[in-house]
């Protein structure tokens, strides 16, 4: 098995941007390989501490290791992000000064791990993030319907050719349960046309719509960001990397919505919320890696850190 390596990325935008006080409470939602945490962690003195959260079991055990090199004030939760309020109860934590989300998907994840999560690689179809969950991309692939895949393959990746390939993978399994990426991936190819292959992997979207699919990535996401957003104290900083514009799309609707203080009803010439602002935007534009860190780590390319602070 390959060693869990993941470069943070957007790294001193991130420390700076949560303004980390030394004897402050941070939470890094999505631990990695502790790429973020550690940078955190060094900032951090008792009673300062650190929270850290993972669904991935080998991200736990690489974060720890990884963590310990730096000091002892922290705590490692093996949980989704969407729990950190109710985790972080359970330890008598109830208002943090920061919180940071990269929604990356590793390297170690997408490339090295035999997980199923490439379409380079030849492994049985999983996907799962979090493998105590039941729900498989082998299970999407081969017991959805022809519309729901197209629906899920679109929505969650813009794919063009989202029914034709919902309708190859209905085909195929007629024949025998579609079992590995090699397979999937060249049942995607066949439906995508040769001119349409030339800038990517024909199969990139798909296998990032069946990954969000599998993992619920863009289902949790509003929720988890406006239950973080409560933990916050007065000054607290929410810090948030994306990788791709869905995603994208959802904090900045989630950050408009908090900070607006006008929570509208088209159908009512009226405001249903009482105008009270209890956010500011950090960030009005997103901030963007350097022409430097793209070359250092091309898959920072698409990343986007947005900003917002409790009043």
């Amino acid at each position: 098995m390959a060693e869990f390596v993941h470069t943070p990325v957007l790294l001193n935008e991130c420390i700076e941007g949560l303004n980390i006080k030394s004897n402050g409470i941070y939470v890094d939602a999505t631990a990695g390989a502790a790429g973020h945490s550690c940078k955190i962690l060094e900032r951090l003195k008792f009673p300062g501490h650190l929270y850290s959260f993972d669904c991935d079991i080998e991200a736990i055990v690489t974060a720890e290791r990884n963590l310990h090199q730096v000091g002892n004030d922290f705590t490692l939760i093996h949980a989704n992000f969407k729990d950190m309020k109710e985790e972080l109860a359970n330890r008598s934590i109830n208002e943090v000064d920061g919180i940071l989300f990269d929604l990356g998907v590793s390297s170690y994840q997408l490339v090295d791990s035999d997980r199923g999560f490439s379409y380079n690689k030849d492994n049985e179809l999983d996907m799962r993030l979090d493998q105590r969950q039941i729900l498989t991309a082998k299970t999407v692939v081969n017991t959805y319907s022809e519309d729901r895949l197209a629906k899920l393959i679109y929505e969650n990746s813009d794919e063009r050719y989202a029914r034709k390939i919902a309708a190859n993978i209905v085909e195929a399994r007629r024949k025998g349960t579609i079992a590995t990426t090699k397979q999937l991936a060249e049942i995607v190819s066949a439906a995508i046309p040769g001119k349409a292959k030339r800038d990517t992997h024909p199969a990139k979207r798909t296998f990032q719509a069946i990954r969000i699919e599998v993992n619920g990535e863009l289902r949790i996401l509003e929720s988890s960001l406006k239950s973080a957003l409560t933990l916050l104290k007065s000054g607290g900083r929410l810090c948030v990397i994306t990788f791709h514009s869905l995603e994208d799309k959802i904090v900045k609707n989630v950050f408009k919505e908090m900070t607006s203080g006008q929570a509208w009803n088209r159908s009512m010439p009226v405001s249903l919320s009482s105008g009270k602002i209890d956010y500011r935007l950090v960030t009005k534009h997103p901030i963007l890696p350097t022409e430097r860190e793209v070359e250092l780590n091309h898959r920072s390319h698409s990343a986007k850190l947005r900003i917002i602070e409790k009043i």
